[in-house]
């Protein structure tokens, strides 16, 4: 089974919980929160609070991914606020082995994500410990960014590395993931698809969610 995880940073938040229950009932399997902070990226979205709160709304897991400066100052209190799985990104960490094991110790799943321009090589010595790898496939920082074409290759070398190493992480995607795409890059061999736009501002979000949904696991052997 392939996982859809929305994006509320695509969501209007003056519906924020109406929004989410839409995604639900359209089978949404996770949901995913991008936090910002201006300097890793630039752009500011939100902090433990909103997590908080989408975690009221919800019981699916909450999909955290850290796009900030030193993230193992605030991993305990995402995790404090509801994250189920918390991703971090290579390019943020010295000491990755160290951030990942702390994660794993305060009881959420540990995720490592690379930027379009970091290779997959990179992880090869944390690949075994990870449960998530998340492959940008849009330079972070916005939504409704047009996604990376060569992200593609990208996923089929991150597929290949879990094979050499005998791993087990899911390989999840974010970055302009959209009906006319997701069939493409499922087939390349991405796990978990993050969708924003395509999803909150459809106009029939549990209809949208379902539709990629099915789309992912039709192409599913």
């Amino acid at each position: 089974m392939k996982l859809i995880s929305p994006s509320i940073l695509n969501a209007d938040f003056a519906r924020l919980s109406d929004e989410i229950i839409s995604a639900e009932k359209g089978g949404a399997d996770w949901v995913h929160c991008d936090i910002m902070d201006g300097h890793f990226v630039p752009n500011i979205s939100f902090g433990p609070f909103i997590v908080k709160t989408a975690k009221k709304i919800t019981k699916l897991p909450l999909d955290v991914h850290l796009m900030i400066e030193n993230p193992d100052l605030y991993i305990e209190d995402f995790i404090k606020s509801g994250a189920g799985i918390l991703t971090v990104h290579q390019e943020a960490v010295v000491h990755l082995n160290r951030t990942i094991m702390r994660i794993k110790d305060l009881g959420a799943k540990a995720g490592v994500s690379l930027n379009p321009s970091t290779p997959v090589g990179t992880l090869r010595e944390i690949a075994e410990f990870v449960d998530l790898v998340l492959i940008m496939t849009v330079n972070p920082g916005f939504g409704g960014q047009h996604f990376i074409e060569s992200s593609l290759r990208k996923i089929r070398e991150t597929v290949k590395l879990r094979e050499e190493m005998k791993a087990s992480f899911l390989i999840e995607v974010d970055g302009g993931i959209s009906s006319e795409n997701i069939k493409r890059v499922s087939d390349a061999g991405a796990d978990v698809f993050v969708v924003g736009s395509a999803i909150f501002k459809s106009g029939d979000i549990p209809a949208k969610t379902a539709e990629l949904k099915n789309i992912v696991n039709s192409s599913y052997v």
